[in-house]
C-alpha cells in the first residue's frame, strides 16, 4: 500500500471539484459552444511503422492485464509514447458505477470503494454506464500529492468530513498508468508505485485520517537506459520488458516520415484511412479478453518453461508465470485455445529479459542468451523422470 505524507492542502484547492468532474463539465461547455463533441487527435495504433515486439507487448497486457505490465526502452523518438497513448483507442469500453470517481466494477463488489460499497449497502443496487479504459500519464515532476491524492485537514477537523481530492492512481484505477522516463522517476514516487501495485489499493495518511480507494492499473513504462538505470525493486515489477531501437530499414524510414506529415497535415483524415484497421484490430482484443480464460498450457510446456528459467538461473517464480500468462494470451489473440511451444518461444525474451543475474563481463545480448537457452531446452526430448513429475 502506498502512503502519501505531505503538507495540508490549502482550504481553496480542497473546495475545488475533483480534477475528473471539472475535465468532463469543460469538455461539455466545449460541445455545448462549438456544437460537436471534442474531438482528440491520437496517432493511430496501427498506423506504427516497425517495432513489432514493443507492440505486441503492449497488446498482450490489454488482453491480460494480470501480465504485470511492460517497459519500454530505447531510443529516443522510436514511438514509445506514441504507441502507449494509441493503445487507449483499441481498448474495449468497461462498465463502471455511474458517478464514482475510481471506475469501480458494479460486478465485483468485493473490490468497490468505500462510496460505491456504502451506497450498495443502502440502495441495494449500483447504477452503471459504460466508459472508456482510463490510460493516465504520469508526469516526471509530479508530487507525492498529485500523484496519490491529498486530504483536507481543515475540513476534517471543523467539519468532520473527509474532503478527499484524488490523484493519478485513482484516475487510473482498471486502466494503464504510462510513466514516461521512468527510470528518471524520483525515488519515493518509486515506492508509491511499488506499494500501490502490490496492494492494489491507494492508502494516504496524514495527521491519523486515513483514506483508502483501488488501485490496480496496468503500469506502462518508457525510457532511454543512456540516461540511467531503472531501480531493480520495479523492474521486477514489470511482466514485460521490450526494447525498440532506431529502424535503420530505408523504406521503413521514408514511411514514418510520410505517415507522420499526413497526420499533422489533416489528423482527422489519417484517422478516417485506418479506422478499419483499428476497428478490426479493436475487435480481435475484444474477442481475445473474452477467449483467455478457456486457453489452456500444457503441463509439459509449463515443464519447459520452468526449465528454461532454472537454466538462466532466474530468482524467484515469476518468469514462469510471466511466460506462461503472454503466452495464452497470444494464443487468445490468435484465436487459438491452446499454447504451443511456438507462443513460448514468442514471449519468452520479453519476459526473462530483465530478469538475467546481470554480469559485468558479459559480451552477449540477453534477448541472445534466452534464445539460445530456449533452443537448448526445446532440443532436448522429455525424459521418463520429467514427464511422471508433471503428469
Amino acid at each position: 500500500m502506498s502512503r502519501a505524507h505531505g503538507l495540508a492542502g490549502s482550504a481553496q484547492s480542497s473546495l475545488q471539484m475533483p480534477k475528473k468532474l471539472k475535465t468532463k463539465i469543460i469538455d461539455q461547455r466545449i460541445s455545448a459552444a462549438t456544437g460537436a463533441p471534442r474531438r482528440r487527435f491520437v496517432y493511430p495504433f496501427t498506423a506504427i511503422v516497425g517495432q513489432q515486439e514493443m507492440k505486441l507487448a503492449l497488446l498482450l497486457c490489454a488482453i491480460d492485464p494480470n501480465i504485470g505490465g511492460v517497459v519500454i526502452m530505447g531510443h529516443r523518438g522510436t514511438g514509445k509514447s506514441t504507441a502507449v497513448r494509441a493503445l487507449a483507442d483499441l481498448l474495449p469500453r468497461i462498465r463502471m458505477v455511474k458517478g464514482c470517481l475510481y471506475s469501480c466494477d458494479p460486478q465485483r463488489v468485493n473490490e468497490l470503494c468505500v462510496e460505491c460499497a456504502n451506497r450498495l449497502s443502502e440502495q441495494g443496487s449500483l447504477l452503471s454506464e459504460t466508459g472508456m479504459v482510463p490510460v493516465v500519464d504520469l508526469p516526471l515532476g509530479a508530487t507525492e500529492d498529485r500523484v496519490c491524492g491529498t486530504i483536507d485537514i481543515e475540513r476534517a477537523l471543523v467539519e468532520a468530513i473527509k474532503a478527499f481530492e484524488p490523484g493519478l492512481l485513482a484516475s487510473a484505477n482498471r486502466g494503464f498508468l504510462y510513466v514516461d522516463e521512468v527510470n528518471l522517476l524520483d525515488d519515493h514516487l518509486v515506492d508509491v508505485l511499488l506499494d500501490a501495485a502490490a496492494s492494489g489499493r491507494n492508502v494516504v495518511e496524514r495527521e491519523g485520517i486515513s483514506v483508502t480507494h483501488p488501485a490496480r492499473f496496468v503500469l506502462v513504462g518508457s525510457g532511454n537506459p543512456e540516461e540511467g538505470e531503472l531501480r531493480p525493486q520495479l523492474l521486477d515489477r514489470f511482466g514485460l520488458y521490450t526494447q525498440v531501437t532506431t529502424i535503420t530499414d530505408i523504406a521503413e524510414r521514408v514511411e514514418i516520415v510520410t505517415q507522420r506529415e499526413n497526420f499533422d497535415n489533416d489528423p482527422i483524415s489519417f484517422q478516417k484511412s485506418h479506422l478499419d484497421e483499428q476497428q478490426k484490430l479493436a475487435r480481435k482484443i475484444t474477442r481475445a479478453k473474452k477467449l483467455f480464460a478457456a486457453v489452456a498450457i500444457d503441463r509439459e510446456l509449463l515443464a519447459v518453461v520452468a526449465e528454461l528459467c532454472l537454466t538462466l538461473r532466474i530468482d524467484g517464480h515469476r518468469g514462469e508465470l510471466t511466460i506462461a500468462r503472454s503466452a495464452r494470451a497470444l494464443a487468445a489473440f490468435e484465436g487459438r485455445r491452446k499454447v504451443t511451444s511456438d507462443d513460448v518461444h514468442r514471449v519468452a525474451v520479453m519476459s526473462l529479459r530483465h530478469r538475467l543475474r546481470r554480469d559485468p563481463f558479459e559480451t552477449v545480448d540477453s534477448g541472445v542468451r534466452i534464445e539460445q537457452a530456449l533452443r537448448e531446452v526445446m532440443s532436448i526430448p522429455s525424459s521418463a523422470s520429467r514427464l511422471a513429475m508433471v503428469k
